[in-house]
């Protein structure tokens, strides 16, 4: 018996299905990470690091030198405008030879209306050496202006302590997370310090510098001005370059090293060649500072007692 083929194919069922299944797209992510973004200094930020480290060297010869010719009961500004630039040098040496550096980590995100978001990792250089440098020297620096105008050792302290407060939540500000409440807060704190600071110098230390004549009063504020004048730019570079980042590093080091060069060896030099032309402003010390024990006090091993 002869099978047609064809009517033989027509009947037999194949197992072909009747729907296709539904393939399901998987979720994309909500946020697609990009490439790490390093902000780095270029040459033009490292060569002036070595060019301010240079002037605070050269600075601290100088101070040294005019310290030498004063008697060392008259020597209290030179010693402190000394370690000033003598600090900041070191500050500078460290960050120029890549010491003194560290990264703030910051996760940015760019939201995109038709497409998912893109993140960025960016990480910025932080240079934590300049915040040692400034909890070391403007204390200093405030001192000379305390002693100038014959400010009251409790007001001294105060003054000084509102400066480390300011510096110290300066730093916690620069490493703080990215958009929080924190990170400004500490800001906030560190500009209400420096109120504290404006407060001392310009109500205590302007009325007490008057009071040791014109000539003392109007040079104390004259510098003193000066001084505040500089210092708070320093803030506002900080919201910036750090708080915002809208200054790249070689600005950002740019713009600092001519505040610490003003507000360092060109304040040193004010201040120590206007002190020698103003008895006026003379501060002497005796006793230890300058002439030791001599004797007195000093601890006596193996004389008998009196009377033994």
């Amino acid at each position: 018996m002869l099978v047609d083929p064809i009517q033989a194919m027509a009947s037999v069922s194949l197992p072909f299905p009747t729907s296709l299944p539904t393939v399901t797209p998987s979720a994309l992510p909500s946020a697609v990470p990009t490439t790490p973004e390093y902000q780095d200094a270029t040459d033009v930020g490292n060569k002036t690091l070595w060019i301010v480290f240079t002037i605070m060297l050269i600075a601290s010869g100088i101070f040294t030198a005019m310290s030498w010719s004063v008697p060392i009961s008259k020597r209290l500004y030179h010693i402190v405008t000394t370690l000033i630039v003598i600090f900041a040098s070191m500050s500078y040496f460290a960050m120029a030879s890549g010491h003194g550096i560290s990264y703030h980590h910051v996760v940015v995100r760019e939201t995109n209306k038709h497409m998912p978001d893109t993140t960025t990792d960016l990480y910025r250089q932080v240079y934590w050496a300049r915040y040692v440098d400034w909890t070391l020297t403007t204390p200093l620096l405030l001192l000379d202006l305390c002693l100038l105008a014959g400010l009251s050792g409790g007001v001294i302290i105060m003054t000084m302590i509102a400066d480390i407060i300011m510096i110290v939540t300066g730093l916690f500000a620069a490493f703080g997370a990215e958009d929080t409440p924190q990170k400004w807060g500490w800001y906030a704190i560190a500009c209400f310090a420096y109120l504290v600071v404006v407060w001392h110098l310009v109500i205590h230390g302007r009325a007490m510098a008057m009071g040791k004549g014109g000539k003392v009063g109007n040079f104390f504020a004259a510098i003193g001005g000066f001084t505040l004048i500089i210092w708070t730019v320093y803030p506002i570079i900080w919201g910036i370059a750090d708080g915002s980042r809208n200054m790249n590093v070689d600005q950002e080091i740019i713009s600092y090293a001519i505040l610490d060069v003003l507000a360092k060896p060109i304040f040193g030099a004010w201040l120590l060649f206007t002190h020698m032309s103003m008895p006026e402003t003379n501060v002497e010390l005796g006793g230890f500072w300058s002439e030791g024990l001599k004797g007195e006090g000093n601890i006596r091993v193996g004389d008998d007692d009196e009377g033994a």
